[in-house]
This record gives C-alpha cells, sequence and structure tokens, in this order.
C-alpha cells in the first residue's frame, strides 16, 4: 500500500507538476518510487510514460526509478513509451524511448507476458513517423517545443536556486492542510472565529468612548478594592488560626507539665513499693528527647526573674540528680530495664547541670 508521500509524488505526475515534483524529492531524497498504485499496477514512470510527459520522466530517472519495473501485464515504462511512440510519431520516440534506452539499454529486449518487447513494438513504426509532420498543425508543433524549452531552462534555473538559497517550504504547509480531516477543519475555523472575534471586540474597544473609559477605570478599580478587601480577609483568617494553633500548643504543653507533676509527686514522695520499669517512670516526655523533656519542665517558668528560674532549676537537679534517683528508687527498678533507665536519669541531669551553669 502506497505511503502519504508516495501518494503525493503520483499526484504530481498525474497533474504534470515538475518544480513541485522536483522540490519534493529534495525534501524527502529517502522516498521509494518504485511502488505501484491502481488497478494497472503501474509505478510514476509507467504514469509518465503514459501521459508523454518527457520532464517528470528524466527527472524520476534522475531520483532512481527503475526503468525494468513491470505492472500486471508484465509492461515496463519502455513497452508504454513505445506505444506512445508508435502513435505519436518521432517527438515522443525522442522525449520518451530515447532516455530510457540509455538509462537502461536492456528494457528494449525485456518482453512483458504476451511476449512484446519494446523493440518489437518499435519495429511497426514507419518511416515518414520519424519526419515532421505537415498539414496545419505545424505551426503549433514549432510552438510547443519551445515552450517545453523554456520550462526546462526555468526548472534548470530553479535547481540552481535551490540549491544556491535554499528550498521553498511552500510544498510542506500544502502537505499539512491537504492532511486535514473533518476534526482538524472544525478546530481551524472554530480558532479563525475566535481570532476574528477577538479582533472585533478590540477594535469595539479601541473606539469605546470616554465615558466607557471611565467606566471601566472604575470597575478595576472596584476590582482592585475587591481583592484587597478578600487578601486582607484571608490574612486575618490566617492569623485567626495562627492564634488557635498557638492556643491548643499551650494546653498540651500546660497539660503535660501537670502530668509530669501529678506522676512525680506519686512516684518520688508516695508510699508505693511496687516495681518500676521504664514506662513508669516520670519522664516529662515519655516518647522525646532530652531536650524535650527539658521544655515540658520549664513552661510556664519565667526566665527573666533569675533568681526564681534558678530555684527552679535547682529542684529539678534534686530530683534528676542520678545518686539521689538510686537511693530513692535504684530499689524499685526492674532489672532487665534498669540500664536504660539509670543512662536517661543521667542525661537529663546533665543537661539540667548545663543550663544551671549559663543561668549564673
Amino acid at each position: 500500500m502506497a505511503s502519504r508521500k508516495q501518494k503525493r509524488v503520483l499526484r504530481y505526475v498525474e497533474e504534470g507538476s515538475l518544480l513541485k515534483l522536483k522540490s519534493y524529492l529534495r525534501k524527502h531524497p529517502d522516498i521509494e518510487l518504485n511502488f505501484t498504485k491502481g488497478s494497472k499496477g503501474r509505478t510514476p514512470l509507467h504514469l509518465a510514460c503514459s501521459l508523454g510527459d518527457d520532464a517528470v520522466l528524466r527527472l524520476l530517472l534522475k531520483w532512481g526509478a527503475d526503468p525494468l519495473s513491470k505492472d500486471r501485464k508484465g509492461d515496463t515504462p519502455l513497452h508504454l513509451a513505445a506505444n506512445r511512440a508508435l502513435k505519436h510519431g518521432k517527438r515522443a520516440y525522442d522525449d520518451l524511448v530515447v532516455p530510457l534506452r540509455k538509462r537502461c539499454p536492456v528494457a528494449m529486449e525485456t518482453p512483458n507476458r504476451a511476449g512484446v518487447t519494446p523493440q518489437d513494438t518499435l519495429q511497426w513504426m514507419k518511416e515518414e513517423q520519424f519526419q515532421k509532420s505537415p498539414g496545419r498543425g505545424e505551426s503549433s508543433k514549432k510552438a510547443d517545443p519551445e515552450k517545453e524549452w523554456r520550462n526546462k531552462l526555468f526548472g534548470e534555473c530553479q535547481d540552481e536556486f535551490f540549491e544556491t538559497f535554499g528550498q521553498y517550504e511552500e510544498d510542506l504547509s500544502w502537505e499539512e492542510r491537504e492532511s486535514e480531516n473533518f476534526v482538524d477543519w472544525a478546530d481551524r475555523i472554530r480558532q479563525e472565529y475566535g481570532r476574528k472575534r477577538a479582533q472585533s471586540e478590540r477594535e469595539v474597544a479601541g473606539s469605546a468612548s470616554g465615558s466607557q473609559k471611565k467606566n471601566r477605570k472604575k470597575e478595576s478599580e472596584s476590582e482592585a478594592r475587591s481583592r484587597l478587601e478578600f487578601q486582607a480577609k484571608l490574612e486575618a483568617e490566617h492569623a485567626a488560626y495562627l492564634a488557635r494553633a498557638a492556643r491548643k500548643e499551650e494546653e498540651i504543653r500546660k497539660g503535660k507539665k501537670e502530668r509530669y507533676e501529678e506522676k512525680c509527686t506519686a512516684t518520688f514522695r508516695g508510699e508505693s513499693e511496687s516495681r518500676l520499669g521504664y514506662s513508669d517512670i516520670p519522664w516529662p516526655s515519655p516518647l522525646g528527647s532530652v531536650q524535650e523533656m527539658v521544655a515540658v519542665m520549664l513552661h510556664g517558668v519565667d526566665r527573666v526573674n533569675k533568681t526564681a528560674f534558678r530555684k527552679f532549676l535547682m529542684r529539678q537537679q534534686t530530683l534528676w540528680h542520678p545518686d539521689k534517683f538510686a537511693q530513692r528508687c535504684g530499689a524499685r527498678l526492674e532489672e532487665g530495664e534498669r540500664g536504660r533507665i539509670l543512662d536517661t536519669v543521667t542525661a537529663l541531669s546533665q543537661e539540667l547541670n548545663k543550663l544551671a551553669e549559663n543561668a549564673k
């Protein structure tokens, strides 16, 4: 099945669009030109021969078209060229048969399915067919070669221009437009309508009166005030949220401080003789670090009052001093967790000692 690019080549050959075909082949040098299309199974070179377009034929040969390719009847392009020469005489022979024979001499002896070669067909040409045809059409035949010569000369100039200044990109944009389906077409129409409508609105806006401009200015000022009010509302809500969060944090810390003091009283000053594991010790923050424990202890303490702050630290140092802690609770500690408990007590005591040194 022919690709989209090959269908484009075939269309240019049918139209006889030499310059477009030449430009397209320059852009897509990798196109396979020996493809077949249609019920007759003919290649672009077959089509050029059947149409008698010698310029397209020479271009296809230049870009690698195979003179030995066959259609469904087994005819090569030279078979078609010979048939056309038999019908139209010397001019068709020179334009079609000669280039193919020069490119591939073997094609002259290549038979089709009927066993007929191009050479066999050319033997039927009469001698007078190689002469100039007389009659009323003579003047037009003189004009046609001159026109074709101008076209060929223009094509060569076009080649030289492309090689010097680059290639014209019109065909590529045409390819994109040609592959447009209904959805693409509808989308393009919608976009064009949107652009025209936007342009119309800009023109109307440009011709607005002074009163309309003032109204727009008032509207913009009103929108600016609305934005400022909305921003102020958001800032107020954010500040209220932060205040609620701070109160909640204060409540949590206060609750931890109260539970800590209650557990200290029950553990250190009570008369219970129950065994103490790690979770039974009244840690300020059981799952926290030593610094978090100290933060719970110091919650609500006025650090500005140096005297009161040092007295508070002294009480906590006495409470968590490793030796005094061992005297109060050492006999009640679970043996499996004794080491861990004493290590945490020592670390907590050292942190309190640092604070006491800094408070001096």
